[in-house]
């Protein structure tokens, strides 16, 4: 959990769970199975538990945390919250019980609005009737290549009050991707030793599919060494859109808005 986050299209981080296994390429990469593991040398409580090393790492196996569940009670100033940065909320092993506890901690909290994000939309698409959607949830689904475009169809049976895309990182063109039903779209480049290099073409397209449809686009860095080294220009200026009912506070985007 961080009170505030550096992410740039939301405001806090929230962890219920963490760990995760990779399961397709925009993983192979995954900050958050590196952080895992300095976090498990640190010390940390929440990142003792090794993964599969073939799928995951040390400190990352999956871990629910019970005790995580009544943080965002106790925020009392206004919140958007990227729930699970450190994880994937509707992985396999995560019981459907403690998906609906964490629903209901959202729902209980209307101050605050909450981004869920996951690859596993199959999963996702399946569990979406036994659970009770708040007005204040957004869910989303990561989409890095054409070979994944199922998961924004899987997406359609969760009847969140926003319903998001984030092609981060992007690894190749989306010319097929198919926005009806869709509230927002997050793109960005890879960052890190390894990262692969972002066609601007891909990034251009998307936002043009975007603006075509009346599709908020946020761009949120090109990449490279760090997530900071290519900043976050596309052709002369800042995307920082939001779903215009949930718009990020100024302090937040300041002139980029």
């Amino acid at each position: 959990m961080a009170d505030r986050s550096s992410i740039e299209w939301t405001e806090a981080t929230w962890n219920p769970t963490t760990g995760c296994d990779r399961i397709s390429a925009g993983c192979d990469n995954c900050y958050a199975l590196t952080l895992a593991k300095r976090l498990k040398a640190m010390g940390s409580p929440k990142y003792q538990t090794d993964g599969d090393e073939r799928t995951s790492g040390p400190g990352f196996g999956l871990a629910l945390h019970s005790d995580s569940l009544a943080i965002p009670r106790r925020w009392k100033e206004p919140r958007v919250v990227f729930v699970n940065s450190m994880s994937d909320l509707f992985h396999a092993r995560v019981p459907v019980s403690f998906i609906r506890d964490v629903f209901d901690v959202m729902a209980a909290t209307p101050q605050h609005t909450y981004q869920i994000l996951t690859k596993r939309a199959k999963r996702l698409a399946a569990v979406a009737s036994k659970l009770e959607w708040p007005a204040n949830v957004w869910m989303g689904v990561s989409v890095e290549d054409e070979r994944q475009l199922a998961r924004v169809r899987h997406l359609a049976a969760a009847p969140a009050a926003v319903r998001f895309i984030s092609a981060e990182p992007l690894l190749g063109p989306l010319p097929n991707l198919d926005l009806e039903g869709i509230d927002w779209i997050i793109a960005g480049g890879e960052s890190g030793p390894r990262a692969r290099p972002v066609d601007p073409q891909w990034i251009r397209e998307l936002r043009d599919n975007a603006n075509a449809r009346g599709v908020p686009f946020f761009f949120k860095q090109w990449g490279g060494t760090t997530p900071k080294a290519g900043g976050r220009t596309l052709d002369g200026r800042l995307w920082d859109e939001m779903p215009e009912q949930h718009r990020l506070s100024d302090r937040l985007l300041g002139a980029s808005v």
